[in-house]
């Protein structure tokens, strides 16, 4: 079955730098952000895992974990990881994930369910659709789904405006608009109506229309 959006986040059990973990339970009541490779020692994820490494704090601050994944054995991944470490400057400290038997991939939709083999003899190009990033919420359900080709480099400062717009929109009944950034305007959800708007917002809001109406970030 495919993944959709607020559908649970499938739980595994998998070997990861940091020892074997079962993901739900490492997730815990934090918010999570899962994001794959598909092979050891290839240059743009290289510079992936290592920016991930460099804004790790970022995360921190908003009770988010990391954790990567790369389809190849952890022997590969400690050599990898050296490389990472030296190419972006900073240490690892999020566990990645060995995912050698493709059961993480196939269960997160990267690879079709009926995939054989296992990660030996694979390339980059056989892996390609091994490129995709999840946010997981504390109720372990999937918040947003993104997939990347190989030949371009995430934006996970994006991923950060989103991790910051969905806890905001979690907590109060606002959405955020297009290019937002945190501290600027919010948009009242349509769900709200007027008279419960003036009691949430008692300093007023700006209608541009009756559906749109903007209000000073909660």
């Amino acid at each position: 079955m495919s993944l959709r959006i607020n559908d649970q986040a499938p739980n595994f059990q998998v070997d990861t730098t940091h020892g074997k973990i079962d993901f739900h339970e490492w997730i815990g009541d934090k918010w999570a952000v899962l994001f794959s490779h598909p092979k050891d020692f290839t240059p743009v994820c290289t510079t992936e895992l290592g920016y991930m490494a460099s804004i790790q704090s970022e995360f921190d601050k908003r009770n988010t974990k990391i954790i990567g994944l790369s389809i190849d054995p952890l022997t590969d991944h400690e050599k990898w990881l050296k490389d990472v470490e030296e190419v972006g400057g900073s240490p690892i400290r999020y566990p990645v994930i060995a995912d050698t038997n493709l059961h993480v991939a196939k269960l997160y939709n990267m690879f079709p369910a009926d995939e054989t083999g296992s990660a030996e003899g694979r390339t980059a190009l056989t892996n390609a659709t091994v490129r995709s990033i999840f946010i997981i919420g504390p109720d372990k359900n999937i918040k947003l789904m993104m997939t990347y080709p190989m030949t371009t480099g995430r934006n996970f400062n994006e991923i950060l405006r989103v991790l910051d717009s969905m806890q905001l929109t979690a907590k109060h009944k606002v959405a955020t608009p297009v290019n937002w950034q945190q501290g600027e305007d919010v948009i009242i959800v349509p769900s709200v109506s007027n008279e419960e708007a003036q009691k949430i917002y008692p300093q007023g809001w700006t209608t541009l229309k009756p559906y749109l109406r903007k209000v000073k970030q909660p």
